[in-house]
């Protein structure tokens, strides 16, 4: 097949000889790590249901608040279209796409679990000021610091997972970030609901309770270990070896630990990391890792969903309280989603899940587009209630195909990609451009629902046909490889073994090319 290659069925080098126990410990530290995305996911939660909020608008943004509750002459498709609103939302993006450059350096010198800390400490103080917010620029400057924390949580969180999971689980274990990220959007959603009916305050409950997973993050990172990949890249190897058979459970890891001391070996002898992942023999993870799925994430269309789903609801006629309890059965779907995808891609595999939803997501958006363009057209007015509930349907199917596959593979596939020298550099460039495109989506969705009307539900159905062929033809399977063994993917795929050579994998390797016919 055209994206095969080398795949988890091939035993290469040490693989075979890794041990593991699910102990404890290791529980505790990829549940405490994975709180990391209940803070991504709070905000995605909250910041839409806010928005739609009357007393948020009639505080900040008077002008739309007129207009919410005005018959004019333009459609609903425009109700909501204020660059400034959308500004509030995507100025968290634009600060995490600044912010997770210098995550890179922390989590690469101080290591991954400095940079959870900081990640905590930031989103709690944002969280805060967006409280007491009295005007719109204390309200962006309070998403400019939540934008720093997600920066830095997003950079170290996925990371921290894939290296402390066994390979054999790596993807469940990394799921963990996209479950709780699903939960915190599910919470906030129910938080929304009832704060929605408290006058004229409730809006600061929901952006304030964002201070709580921030909490519950940073007291949980003071306990946590650091991974055993980082400790061995920063010179501590003896540490390094003792948390290894901590977390495996077993003194029998003498095969991972010296893949981990020969990945760490190359990575000291890279200076420049960021520079490095320009090479060419860094071109495929470069491609399909850190620039083409972070940006096909967003670009699905699933987070202007996210973003505005009850803004979007209401444009389609749901009063207040409705739009706001649709979205939660939207969130909740996302959230079963999760667990479906942790339960089967290490089974199935990471190209089969893009796959089969991609084909699924793409007829659900068609559906969506056909079925406002035929029944809501040019004009203002209300979808007949049989339309909206199909709508509705249509967004929540949308919602598990992408809950379980280019959702958390978004985070997963990447973190699994790059070798050990480059690996917080490249989780930089990952988060920066998922942030550049989904403070773009944040930024243009509601100016393009205006323009385009329902014409943006087909042009994401046409992006994401693009995507999944993209995927098809280029992403090799990486279900069950060791991460410091993933450059094997590159030597024996169809196309990427251009750009990797044997004199690379002997490089990565200390000299080890037999790894290769195995």
């Amino acid at each position: 097949m055209a994206g095969g290659g080398f795949t988890s069925n091939v035993s290469a080098g040490r693989a075979a000889m890794y041990n593991y126990k699910i102990t404890p410990y290791f529980i505790f530290a990829c549940i405490v790590a994975a709180s990391g995305g209940s803070l991504f996911g709070y905000d995605l939660g909250v910041s839409g249901g806010v928005t739609s909020m009357d007393d948020f608008l009639k505080e900040f943004f008077p002008k739309i608040f007129k207009r919410k509750h005005q018959h004019l002459l333009e459609t609903d498709y425009c109700k909501y279209d204020d660059q400034l609103l959308t500004l509030f939302t995507s100025s968290l993006y634009y600060a995490a796409l600044v912010s997770t450059f210098g995550a890179s350096v922390v989590t690469r010198t101080k290591g991954r679990r400095a940079s959870i800390l900081v990640g905590g400490a930031s989103f709690f103080v944002g969280g805060i000021v967006n409280a007491f917010a009295k005007n719109v620029a204390m309200l962006i400057v309070g998403r400019v610091f939540l934008g720093f924390g997600i920066g830095f949580g997003n950079q170290a969180v996925p990371l921290y997972l894939s290296e402390m999971a066994p390979a054999q689980i790596r993807g469940a274990v990394n799921q963990l970030f996209q479950l709780t990220t699903c939960l915190g959007i599910l919470v906030a959603n129910f938080i929304n609901y009832g704060t929605e009916k408290i006058h004229p305050n409730g809006w600061r409950i929901s952006v304030g309770l964002a201070c709580l997973p921030a909490t519950l993050m940073f007291v949980g990172g003071i306990f946590l270990p650091e991974t055993p990949n980082s400790l061995v890249e920063q010179g501590r190897v003896d540490e390094g070896r003792k948390v290894l058979e901590k977390v495996r459970g077993t003194k029998d890891v003498d095969a991972e630990f010296q893949d981990l001391v020969d990945a760490s070996e190359a990575a000291r002898a890279i200076k420049h990391p960021f520079r490095n992942l320009l090479e060419r023999k860094n071109r495929p993870q470069l491609i399909i890792g850190a620039l083409a799925l972070p940006a096909f994430q967003q670009l699905t269309g699933m987070n202007s969903i996210l973003f505005y789903a009850p803004v979007f609801f209401q444009s389609l006629g749901f009063t207040t309280n409705a739009s706001l309890y649709s979205s939660t059965i939207t969130n909740g779907a996302l959230v079963v989603a999760a667990l479906i995808s942790m339960s089967l891609v290490d089974k199935f595999g990471r190209r089969a899940f893009y796959i089969e939803a991609g084909i699924e997501m793409l007829v659900e958006m068609v559906a969506v587009g056909v079925t406002l363009g035929v029944y809501f057209g040019n004009s203002s007015g209300h979808l007949p209630a049989g339309v909206s509930y199909f709508l509705v349907l249509m967004i929540c199917l949308f919602v598990l195909a992408y809950g379980r596959s280019w959702g958390p593979l978004g985070w997963l596939v990447p973190s699994e990609l790059f070798p050990l020298e480059t690996r917080s550099a490249g989780q930089s460039i990952v988060v920066c451009v998922n942030m550049i495109f989904t403070a773009l989506v944040a930024q243009c969705f509601l100016v393009a629902l205006c323009h385009l009307k329902y014409g943006i539900f087909l042009l994401f159905a046409g992006l994401i046909m693009i995507m999944t062929t993209f995927v098809y033809f280029f992403l090799p399977e990486t279900k069950q490889v060791p991460i410091e063994e993933v450059i094997f993917l590159w030597r024996k795929h169809w196309y990427w073994r251009n750009y990797v050579s044997d004199e690379d994998v002997m490089a990565h390797t200390g000299g080890k090319l037999d790894k290769l016919e195995a």
